[in-house]
């Protein structure tokens, strides 16, 4: 068992056996004891109960707010990716037409040159 482990361990002995002295050495009698005792494990439990809602209604509420982080995110990024894919095909096309352009010009060259063979 890890050091801490031992820490906490030693601590829960601590409490049970300081609770249980307590007990045995109280002023009142047992049965004012157990109906205290009682009582105040409800109220415990009624505490418990209101933490573990308060932190159920917290978590919910960031996991809500999370989720609508990312969908926003993701729709955002969606846009950038879509107009980053249309500038690519934009200047890929624009690529495409000076090649096309420039291949054209040296057609019209070597047709000239071609021209001037068959005339000899």
């Amino acid at each position: 068992m890890s050091k801490s482990g031992n820490t906490v361990l030693g601590l829960i002995a601590g409490t049970a056996i300081g609770a249980v002295l307590g007990i045995l050495y109280a002023p009142e009698e047992g049965s004012k004891t157990r109906k205290r005792l009682s009582e105040e494990a409800m109220a415990a439990r009624d505490k418990m109960n209101s933490s573990a809602h308060d932190l159920k209604e917290k978590v919910s509420s960031s996991a809500h707010d999370l989720k609508a982080k990312v969908n926003s995110t993701m729709a955002s990024q969606k846009g950038t990716l879509d107009e980053q894919l249309e500038t690519i095909v934009t200047d890929a096309s624009h690529k495409a037409d000076d090649v096309i352009s420039t291949l054209e010009k040296k057609l019209a060259y070597l047709k000239e040159k071609n021209k001037k063979f068959q005339k000899s």
